[in-house]
């Protein structure tokens, strides 16, 4: 009798053990994202993604719980995808802003559609360029004094070698690699030190960079899709692959919360086009 009682005992405290595990997993809304990267994530919880989450949280009643690391190469092999180290679960369940029908993870549906950006600070003698078109159409003398950012990768690059101007390119990386500055602040900082005059940069980037400065500080141009060069693209939330209940709760929410979505998004000054009513992949960098 007092082997069963003993047993019994056991059994209901592993029982008990494994329940509260289940129900603080599921108490917690678990985001991946990188702890300085405005104006999508801060450590701080400024970023327009810490904003969508933190609605989601609160609408779930979970807490908001946050795996950091720096979103370079690796990043969703690291964390969406990383075991915990006791071997229960995974570290963090959501990354709340990857291009739809992303290849390293399944998708929810789109939540906002942008394009990349010709931003052009003002005063630097290009306040007469009202299209990208333009630049590609300059007197040589006038191309000659371009100081334009161009990326290692990136449909700004291939534009800037369609228009004859790579010449004119200021090399940049798309990951820095500095623990300071993403690339958004870089670019924000050596534009304000007149190392460079214009950028091609992704909406969010784009308009980080325009609330910095005084408004009316850079002329923006959105950028046009054309063939062969796409500069638009629609904006999911990342899970792991199979996680098909987890997909309908952030569909869910998505449909419920899209107008204070898109409220939180237009706060940072980020331009947005109508989502498509379908979205086609984007290769892995």
């Amino acid at each position: 009798m007092k082997m069963f009682s003993t047993a019994s005992r056991l059994f209901m405290t592993a029982t008990l053990a494994l329940a509260t595990i289940s129900v603080n997993a599921q108490d917690k809304f678990r985001v991946c994202a990188d702890p300085l990267n405005p104006p999508y994530s801060t450590k701080e919880q400024t970023g327009y993604e810490n904003k969508i989450a933190a609605l989601f949280a609160e609408q779930l009643g979970q807490e908001l719980e946050y795996t950091w690391l720096p979103e370079r190469i690796g990043f969703i092999r690291n964390t969406l995808k990383a075991e915990n180290d006791n071997g229960e679960g995974f570290k963090c369940d959501v990354v709340m802003g990857v291009p739809a029908g992303y290849d390293l993870t399944d998708t929810s549906k789109p939540y906002f559609h942008s394009t990349y950006v010709l931003l052009i600070a003002k005063g630097r003698g290009w306040d007469d360029i009202k299209d990208s078109a333009q630049l590609a159409n300059l007197p040589l003398d006038r191309q000659e004094k371009l100081k334009i950012a161009m990326f290692d990768r990136g449909p700004g690059t291939d534009w800037l070698q369609k228009s004859g101007l790579l010449e004119q390119g200021i090399p940049y990386q798309s990951m820095t690699g500095d623990s300071e500055h993403n690339t958004a602040m870089q670019i924000e900082k050596d534009l304000r030190a007149k190392k460079i005059d214009m950028v091609i940069l992704w909406g969010p980037m784009a308009g980080y960079v325009q609330s910095q400065a005084p408004k009316g500080s850079y002329i923006a141009i959105p950028m046009q899709s054309s063939p062969g060069l796409k500069f638009d693209f629609s904006i999911a939330m990342g899970l792991r692959q199979g996680d098909n209940k987890r997909k309908q709760q952030l569909d869910d929410l998505i449909d419920k919360n899209l107008d204070k979505i898109q409220a939180i998004i237009a706060s940072y000054d980020i331009a947005v086009l109508p989502i498509p009513a379908e979205t086609g992949k984007k290769d892995d960098d």
